[in-house]
């Protein structure tokens, strides 16, 4: 997995230039180029907490993207050294993410969470989709025509605004920054003023070859639209972006069901 890729996302979709961030963050310009590039190695987990901060977007999404623990949970294992034992018993038992998801109904319920100022709930991407919005195993020569498949199914949920237009939007920002986010996804996104967020998600009977920046072949297209470039829309891009790294292309290469397809997500942002 890239995480340069989606820092560079995050941040040009931020408004914020290389210059400012890495000033924001106290590195140089250089260091936070060769980040975004996968030439340096992913930051430490406190260099993409401050990261997240600037970006405004939650650390948790960052750090998980990026397979790291985050601080706070190497203080509370160092704190309470029986957590480790149960995270053990966790692997050993060699649990689904539906039993996971099982197990986190039960803290919610047993031990609810009564923090001041805790972290905003993230964007879920199944919430926003729809089996009509689904194009599975699409065959295709470029990344041009499934967007151009994924306007259309986007337009016919947008009331108003024609496939044209959307496809047309679509292109333009993915050619002011690529939104390869790598793991297989890419993650195109337009702005269209008063239209609710909406997702389309398209996977591909065969990958392109595309420049990658992990270079692993593309294999699904996550489209988003929105009215709103706010925290949300930021919060949504990283959310994909650690799906994405958690093996979500890969999980639905073969599903030919819409039905399948939102159960497979909505079990692996249970987890989230």
């Amino acid at each position: 997995m890239h995480l340069g890729a989606t820092i560079r996302l995050l941040r040009v979709d931020a408004g914020l230039s290389l210059r400012d961030l890495a000033r924001r963050i106290g590195v140089s310009s250089a260091y936070l180029s060769r980040v975004e590039n996968g030439l340096d190695a992913v930051p430490t987990p406190e260099r993409l907490a401050a990261i997240a901060r600037e970006l405004d977007v939650p650390p948790t999404l960052l750090m998980d993207a990026a397979h790291r623990v985050s601080p706070f949970v190497a203080h509370y294992l160092e704190q309470v050294p029986g957590a480790s034992m149960l995270l053990l018993e966790l692997a050993r038992r060699n649990l689904t993410g539906r039993q996971l998801a099982r197990v986190r109904e039960f803290l919610d319920t047993e031990f609810p969470v009564r923090v001041a100022g805790q972290e905003s709930p993230i964007p879920a991407l199944a919430s926003i989709l729809a089996p009509e919005r689904m194009v599975l195993r699409l065959t295709c020569t470029a990344l041009e025509d499934a967007l151009d498949v994924a306007a259309g199914r986007l337009a016919a949920a947008c009331p108003g605004v024609s496939a044209l237009r959307l496809v047309t939007e679509l292109k333009q920002r993915e050619a002011e920054a690529s939104s390869m986010v790598g793991g297989g996804v890419v993650v195109p996104h337009a702005f269209i003023e008063h239209t609710a967020p909406l997702a389309a998600l398209v996977t591909l009977a065969k990958p392109l070859p595309a420049e990658t920046p992990d270079r692993v072949p593309l294999q699904m297209l996550v489209v988003l639209v929105g009215g709103e470039r706010g925290r949300a829309h930021l919060m949504r891009l990283a959310h994909v972006s650690r799906l994405a790294s958690h093996g979500l292309a890969e999980r639905l290469a073969n599903e030919d069901q819409p039905q399948q397809v939102l159960a497979h997500l909505m079990e692996l942002e249970a987890l989230r």
